[in-house]
């Protein structure tokens, strides 16, 4: 079958998404012990909600390009996740992930999604998109400035902003309005529904 995507879009979704996955990986190996039930930027996680949520997903990665349906994978991965070693977890859900989005072929295969059917290679840029972003989430609520790694941002809102309505997707609060003169990554936590100043101390 030949690859529909332009020169080159694989190699660089491969390398957003290690970068993503690695930045994550930092950031939960720095969870002080009294603060994995610290608020997150997102509403209804805590940071040990965040890490089991993002688990998750890229544990549920490997059933999808391995051509399970979301019914087929059923409750596989609700609930705790990271046992008593979120750090080693997360870093194992996201290899496995990589190594299944990337073993020969796979980017062109189409997966079962529960919004409908995608290319695993888009798939793997969207999951890159989505990680960024909870980077973000997970670098405030351990009182890190949030910076993005330089290329995330821009990476992430190009991949968001084809989205017709992406608070309907349930990944994303409603978006906030840009300030004048935004950067990428201000655009991003804009569209992402995401207060660039929110702070736990604010709460």
């Amino acid at each position: 079958m030949e690859c529909p995507h332009p020169s080159g879009f694989h190699a660089e979704v491969r390398s957003q998404y290690a970068a993503a996955g690695a930045e994550v990986a930092r950031l939960v190996r720095a969870v002080p012990d009294d603060r994995w039930t610290a608020p997150t930027p997102c509403q209804d996680w805590d940071v040990r909600g965040l890490v089991n949520h993002l688990a998750a997903q890229h544990l549920w990665v490997c059933q999808a390009v391995a051509g399970y349906t979301p019914k087929e994978i059923g409750h596989r991965f609700e609930g705790d996740v990271l046992g008593l070693n979120a750090a080693g977890v997360w870093e194992m859900a996201v290899s496995s992930a990589m190594r299944a989005l990337y073993r020969p072929g796979a980017p062109d295969l189409l997966v079962h999604l529960p919004y409908g059917v995608r290319d695993a290679g888009g798939y793997a840029r969207e999951l890159t998109a989505e990680t960024v972003v909870h980077a973000w989430d997970l670098a405030r609520a351990l009182g890190e400035s949030g910076r993005m790694p330089r290329g995330a941002a821009p990476y992430a809102l190009a991949e968001f902003q084809g989205y017709r309505n992406l608070a309907g997707t349930g990944m994303f609060d409603p978006p906030r309005v840009a300030p004048p003169g935004a950067d990428a990554q201000e655009e991003l936590l804009a569209l992402t529904g995401r207060d660039p100043h929110w702070s736990a101390e604010r709460i």
